[in-house]
C-alpha cells in the first residue's frame, strides 16, 4: 500500500506541467533583486488585465521601506513622453505648432538664424542638431542645481549646429527642458502644474509628482549604486542636472504609468489618431545618419522579429532605471522601475519571450 501511495505521489509532481507566466515573472525577479537592498516595482499588463504585478526590495537604506507597486521612483526619460504629449495637446488647442522655430519662443538665441531652422518636431525627435554645450558654461556645482531654465540657457549660446536639423539623430535631455519652458510661455502656468492637468488627472495618476527643483520630501525611493558591498545614494544633490524636470522629473509608480498607457489608447489624453501619429517613427530627407529613423515623438519605435510595432522608453537618471515597453497590437505592457542599477534590454527580451516576442535590436540612450 505503501508503494502505492509513494507512487501516486510522484505522479502528481511529475503532472504539475510548466509554471504560469506570473510564476515565471516572479522567479526571474526574486533572482535579481535581494529583499534588504535597492529594488525595483514591475506590472504586466495583457489583454486589458494586469497579470503581474510586485516590488522587491527597500525604498530607502536607512528606514527600510519596502518597495510596493504604488512606490514612486524617479521615472528618468520616460518624463519626456509626459512633456512630448503635453506639447500635442497644446497643438490640438491650436495654441502652438510643431512647424514654430525655436526663435519663435527664444528669440534671445545667439544666432537668430540657426534658431529659425531648428523646429518644435526637431526637440521632439531628437534630430535638432543643437550641441549640448552646458558643461562647457556650468561648472559642477551649478549642474547640481540647475532647473529648465537654467540647463537650457547654454542652448542658446550656440552659434551653430552638429548637423541640419531632420538629418540625424542626436540624444538631447537639454531639448525637453526648452519645450518644458515653451509650455509656460504658451499657459502662463508652470508647466508642471500644466501636466498635471492634462495628462495625470485624465490619468489617474493621483499620487505622481513632478520636480520643481528639489528633491520630493517623502513618499519617493531613493536612487542607489552599488560600490562594491555598498549602496551609494545617487540622486537630488549627488546627481548633476537632476534638479531639471522637463527631461527627467516625473516621479510615479508602475501602476500609475499602466493607467497613463490606458488613458493614451483609449484617448484620454489625445486623440488616438495623434497617439497613433506620436508613436509613429518621423521620417525626415534627406536623412544623413548611419541608422534609419527610428523615433516618433519622444517615444522609441522597434518591432518584434515577426514585425509587431513596439513603443518605448527607457528611463536613467542617477540611481534610477526604468523600462516602459507597449505593444498595443498584442494588448501587452511591460512598466519597470528600479532604484538600482538594472539589466533592461536583458530583462525585455526575456519577458517578451515568455509571451512568444522577440525584440529586434533597438538604441536606447544611456
Amino acid at each position: 500500500m505503501k508503494k502505492i501511495i509513494g507512487s501516486f505521489f510522484i505522479l502528481l509532481i511529475g503532472c504539475s506541467g510548466p509554471k504560469s507566466i506570473p510564476d515565471q515573472l516572479d522567479q526571474l525577479f526574486s533572482q535579481e533583486f535581494k529583499n534588504e537592498e535597492p529594488g525595483g516595482a514591475v506590472l504586466v499588463m495583457k489583454d486589458g488585465k494586469i497579470l503581474f504585478k510586485k516590488g522587491y526590495g527597500i525604498a530607502d537604506i536607512n528606514t527600510k521601506e519596502k518597495i510596493t507597486t504604488a512606490t514612486l521612483f524617479n521615472t528618468g526619460s520616460i518624463s519626456k513622453t509626459f512633456v512630448s504629449n503635453t506639447i500635442l495637446s497644446l497643438v490640438t488647442e491650436g495654441k502652438l505648432n510643431v512647424n514654430d522655430s525655436l526663435f519663435q519662443y527664444f528669440p534671445n538665441f545667439k544666432n537668430p538664424a540657426l534658431a529659425n531652422k531648428v523646429k518644435l518636431h526637431h526637440l521632439l525627435t531628437h534630430t535638432s542638431g543643437l550641441p549640448d554645450n552646458r558643461r562647457q558654461l556650468l561648472d559642477s556645482v551649478s549642474l547640481l542645481t540647475a532647473k529648465d531654465q537654467e540647463n537650457w540657457a547654454p542652448i542658446l549660446q550656440n552659434d551653430s549646429l552638429l548637423f541640419e536639423p531632420g538629418s540625424q539623430f542626436e540624444y538631447s535631455n537639454p531639448a525637453f527642458n526648452g519645450l518644458a519652458l515653451i509650455i509656460e510661455k504658451v499657459t502662463g502656468r508652470k508647466w508642471q502644474e500644466v501636466v498635471k492637468e492634462k495628462i495625470f488627472v485624465p490619468s489617474n495618476m493621483a499620487t505622481s509628482k513632478i520636480t520643481d527643483g528639489p528633491f520630493p520630501e517623502n513618499g519617493v525611493t531613493h536612487g542607489y549604486l552599488k560600490s562594491g558591498n555598498t549602496f551609494i545614494e545617487k540622486d537630488y544633490g549627488e546627481e548633476p542636472t537632476f534638479a531639471a524636470a522637463g527631461n527627467g522629473g516625473v516621479w510615479s509608480s508602475v501602476e500609475e504609468l499602466a493607467n497613463y498607457e490606458m488613458a493614451l489608447r483609449e484617448g484620454k489624453i489625445l486623440k488616438k489618431d495623434l497617439v497613433a501619429h506620436s508613436r509613429s517613427i518621423m521620417r525626415y530627407y534627406p536623412w544623413s545618419d548611419s541608422i534609419p529613423p527610428f523615433i516618433g515623438y519622444s517615444w522609441f519605435i522597434s518591432q518584434t522579429t515577426d514585425s509587431i510595432k513596439i513603443v518605448s522608453h527607457t528611463g536613467t537618471q542617477g540611481g534610477f532605471y526604468a523600462d516602459f515597453v507597449s505593444i498595443p497590437e498584442k494588448d501587452f505592457l511591460y512598466v519597470v522601475l528600479c532604484n538600482r542599477s538594472f539589466p533592461r534590454q536583458e530583462f525585455r527580451t526575456k519577458i517578451l519571450k515568455m509571451f512568444d516576442m522577440s525584440p529586434q535590436p533597438l538604441y536606447t540612450p544611456k
